[in-house]
C-alpha cells in the first residue's frame, strides 16, 4: 500500500510559479515504481502531465506543458515536487499526485495510488 499526500497550490496570477510536493509513504522503494503528477480542469478529462520513475532514470513530461513544469524527487524525503512556472489561465485544474508499479512513465494507465488532490487558479 502507498500514501500520498499532496500540498502547495493555491492561487496565483498569469505568469506566476507554484511547487507542488507529494509525500509518499508505504511501499515506495521499490525500483518499479513511477510517481505522476496529473490534473484535471472542470469539464475536461483528467491529463497525465508528469511523471518520474523513483530512481530518476525516467521523465515524462506533457507537451501542453514541456518547458514550463519540471518534475523531480527528494528519495530521501520520499517526496516528488511539480515546479511550475509560467503559469496560464489553462493551467487551472485539481491537480491530483499518483502512483504505480510500472516503469512506463509515458502512459496514464495503471496508477493505483492517489492522493486527494490539490487546487491551483491561475488568474488573468
Amino acid at each position: 500500500q502507498v500514501q500520498l499526500v499532496e500540498s502547495g497550490g493555491g492561487l496565483v496570477q498569469e505568469g506566476g510559479s507554484l511547487r507542488l510536493s507529494c509525500a509518499a509513504s508505504g511501499r515506495t522503494t521499490t525500483s518499479t515504481y513511477t510517481m505522476g503528477w496529473f490534473r484535471q480542469a472542470p469539464g475536461k478529462e483528467r491529463e497525465l502531465i508528469a511523471a518520474i520513475i523513483w530512481s530518476g532514470r525516467s521523465t515524462y513530461t506533457a507537451d501542453s506543458v514541456k518547458g514550463r513544469f519540471t518534475i523531480s524527487r527528494d528519495n530521501a524525503k520520499s517526496t516528488v515536487y511539480l515546479q511550475m512556472n509560467s503559469l496560464k489561465p489553462e493551467d487551472t485544474a485539481v491537480y491530483y499526485c499518483a502512483a504505480k508499479y510500472s516503469i512506463n512513465v509515458a502512459t496514464p494507465a495503471a496508477y493505483a495510488y492517489w492522493g486527494q488532490g490539490t487546487q491551483v487558479t491561475v488568474s488573468s
